[in-house]
């Protein structure tokens, strides 16, 4: 029944919102009380699903038989419902703050909701088709999202993640049918589902095995931004409203990456696969080529979206490094999420203080906006991989499971490719932060933000978001609470077994 209700409120709040009622902080505030009764459902599903058995509906015909929910769907369903209900929460003073025609409002939370319920419906389908139904309805609500300025920029990131996302759809498709005729081949009498290609995997023709994956990992790599299928993220997530962002960027990509993720148990099964060095091979050109295009980056946003292009190929490294390094991933998509949201949270937060995306236009935050320039900083930080933050533990993780593997040349790379990444988005956020802006003759001066009464204090919405987002990123550095440890242990399982 929980699954069920938490599919149903988006989609009820989808409707209320449309209401034209005059007040505009309705439609706000029906999308962050939703957003939270699907946070209370999702932590309740994962308390049932830790105790026990995977969760289904128990029904025998319809789409709603499909539905099924393990540790590992929990987990992401967990996620989902973190972030969307702090960028719910950011939301209700950020759009406030950009003088919106009450209509305008309303459609920003109707694809809000319409969002978060495509993505909510990713984990818990277990059937492969239905799930890559779901992920293009994500693409169109998402889409509307990203559009939502109706500027030339806007409208151009959007047409281009549309056109990248669809192009990708048609292949990973070809890739879902190639994984279909394959089951069908070896004869097994399982449904299709995430659980019966598993059972059937040992028995699946090798070859059309390998078509589909590489297809549907080619086609899904493409909205999970992976390197050369990237070119669309840094655009769309820099365009798009800021709490958008921290929903794309902090957990579209991940939820992306977990349908691919699903495939390698099934791959780990059959002979001779060789997915792991492909996930490698990906991997490490995904991170690498946006570890050294953090170096140039002139867009505070863009550089949080090229840092969710590394992060994606950090987690498919550690996949590709096999069963050792499956809980490192599994923290480090859990905490990248988590962080990955906080960092859009500080951009929007410096957007609203400072209204320039610029790197070179900000300098002296800290003294313009010390809530900002200070959040700037955290996430900095926090998505590095500095210590002790989550971040840090998850990528010590994956570095001690590669070693312990006698990966070294592999272990090696990440490692380089995250120290640049690290250098790269903190030279920005330090100029940012605490430089002082240039006269013409090159001298350097403090310039306006220094007067107190310059100073900007954000919505009151923004900096709880900012607190709420905050709490995971550094307590998840020092300690990780038992239940968390058991799903992510559970989680690590699903991600390896055979």
């Amino acid at each position: 029944m929980s699954i069920f209700v938490i599919l149903l409120l988006p989609l009820i709040a989808t409707a209320l919102v449309a209401i034209p009622f005059k007040r505009p902080a309705w439609a706000a505030g029906v999308t962050v009380l939703s957003s939270l009764a699907v946070l209370v459902i999702a932590v309740r599903i994962v308390r049932l699903v830790s105790a026990g058995a995977p969760i289904t509906s128990g029904l025998k015909s319809g789409v709603l038989k499909w539905i099924s929910v393990d540790s590992l769907s929990a987990l992401i369903l967990l996620l989902i419902a973190f972030i969307g209900t702090t960028a719910a929460i950011f939301s209700f003073g950020y759009m406030a703050h950009g003088n919106y025609k009450p209509w305008k409002l309303r459609l920003y939370y109707a694809n809000y909701n319409l969002f978060l319920f495509s993505m909510l419906a990713i984990p818990v389908l277990a059937e492969p088709t239905l799930v890559w139904i779901v992920v293009e309805l994500t693409t169109l609500a998402s889409a509307l999202l990203v559009s939502f300025e109706d500027t030339r920029e806007a409208l151009e990131a959007s047409w281009k993640y549309v056109v990248l996302s669809l192009m990708g759809a048609g292949v990973a498709l070809l890739g879902f049918l190639l994984l279909f005729a394959a089951m069908q081949a070896s004869g097994s009498k399982e449904a299709y589902t995430w659980g019966g290609l598993l059972n059937a995997a040992h028995s699946m023709p090798p070859v059309l095995l390998q078509f589909a994956f590489l297809l549907i990992l080619i086609g899904l790599g493409a909205k999970a931004g992976l390197v050369p299928m990237h070119t669309w993220l840094p655009d769309a997530h820099s365009q798009a409203p800021s709490p958008v962002c921290a929903l794309l960027s902090g957990i579209e990509t991940s939820v992306i990456l977990y349908v691919i993720l699903r495939l390698f148990p099934v791959m780990q099964a059959a002979p001779n696969s060789h997915a792991e060095t492909w996930a490698i091979v990906l991997g490490l050109i995904s991170a690498g080529t946006a570890a050294f295009l953090l170096m140039q980056v002139s867009d505070y946003k863009r550089m949080f979206a090229f840092s969710t292009i590394e992060h994606m190929g950090i987690i498919l490294t550690a996949v590709g490094l096999g069963a050792a390094a499956s809980y490192g991933a599994v923290w480090q998509i859990v905490s990248h999420s988590l962080t990955k949201s906080f960092c859009f949270f500080a951009a929007g937060a410096v957007l609203l203080s400072i209204g320039t995306r610029g790197i070179s236009s900000v300098r002296g935050l800290m003294r313009r906006s010390p809530v900002a320039g200070a959040a700037l900083v955290f996430g900095a930080l926090g998505i590095t991989g500095a210590p002790p933050l989550a971040v840090f533990l998850s990528e010590f993780s994956i570095f001690k499971a590669g070693l312990a593997q006698k990966q070294y040349v592999v272990t090696g790379l990440l490692s380089v490719f995250i120290v640049i990444a690290f250098f790269g988005i903190m030279m920005h956020v330090n100029r940012m932060v605490f430089g002082a802006r240039e006269s013409e003759s090159g001298e350097a001066h403090p310039d306006n933000y220094s007067v107190p009464g310059n100073r900007f204090h954000l919505p009151f919405s923004c900096r709880l978001a900012l607190v709420l987002a905050a709490v995971p990123v550094l307590v998840l550095g020092f300690y990780i609470p038992q239940p968390l440890q058991i799903l992510l242990s559970q989680a690590a399982a699903v991600l390896t077994a055979k």
